[in-house]
């Protein structure tokens, strides 16, 4: 747990890794510390931090059970009492991946820990999977997971009313989340004071499955359309907290 009165505080770790540090809490989304990637795609940096550093943090969020959203050797090493959040149709799966206190959760359920509540929201993905909402310190975090754009994003904006979301921005050919005209009409619907993109840590191997998106492509498109949402992109290692 980190020490009380400190504030809020987004740190990459890598992909959809993220360090989410708010009212005293640590909290760790999708954990995924592999170097290689899979036979479909690679993974061009490390992780910011190793699975071993990361191993006191107080919550995980798991969206999805996906290769690159899940880690077997963190999970072994995360101590039994941390709570391992996961779609509840699917928390099985996490299980089987090493999770031990795992707590599947429906959309739109809510759990509070510690004076974080979180909240299961809608996503839309090639398999089961939630996004979440997490409200500290009198702050509003959207965590998106992987989704696709959809009509539950309008919801999602009105009932959480974000002060920071964490949107996938893909970039490849088969689009396993939204690409970036998707992700500027995501925001349109969240409105949310700032944007961070994920799921930038994985490339397809093959150069064919490669598309031209880009965080900094996002950026700019968000510019175009007037939206007034702020854009932050952290590289691994690189850490954001709200302006005092």
């Amino acid at each position: 747990m980190m020490a009380a009165g400190l504030a809020m505080k987004i740190t990459m770790i890598g992909h959809s890794t993220v360090l989410i540090e708010i009212s005293g809490e640590r909290i760790l989304t999708d954990p995924y510390f592999g170097l290689q990637g899979n036979p479909a795609y690679a993974r061009p940096h490390p992780p910011a931090q190793s699975r071993e550093q990361l191993s006191n943090v107080d919550l995980v969020l798991v969206s999805h059970n996906h290769f690159d959203h899940t880690d077997r050797r963190f999970f072994r090493a995360l101590p039994q009492a941390v709570p391992v959040l996961a779609p509840a149709i699917t928390a099985w799966m996490t299980r089987l991946k090493g999770g031990r206190n795992v707590i599947g959760l429906h959309a739109w359920q809510q759990k509070s820990f510690d004076g974080v509540s979180i909240t299961a929201l809608p996503a839309r993905h090639v398999t089961f999977t939630i996004g979440y909402g997490i409200e500290g310190e009198g702050k509003r975090i959207y965590f998106a997971g992987d989704t696709y754009l959809a009509d539950f994003m309008t919801k999602v904006g009105r009932e959480l009313r974000p002060d920071v979301a964490l949107i996938p921005v893909t970039t490849f050919r088969i689009p396993m989340t939204m690409g970036e005209t998707q992700a500027v009409e995501a925001v349109r619907r969240l409105s949310p004071k700032v944007v961070i993109p994920i799921h930038l840590g994985i490339i397809p191997r093959s150069p064919l499955m490669r598309t031209t998106d880009t965080a900094e492509g996002f950026c700019e498109r968000i510019r175009q359309a007037g939206l007034s949402s702020k854009i932050v992109i952290l590289r691994e290692g690189e850490s954001w907290t709200p302006a005092a």
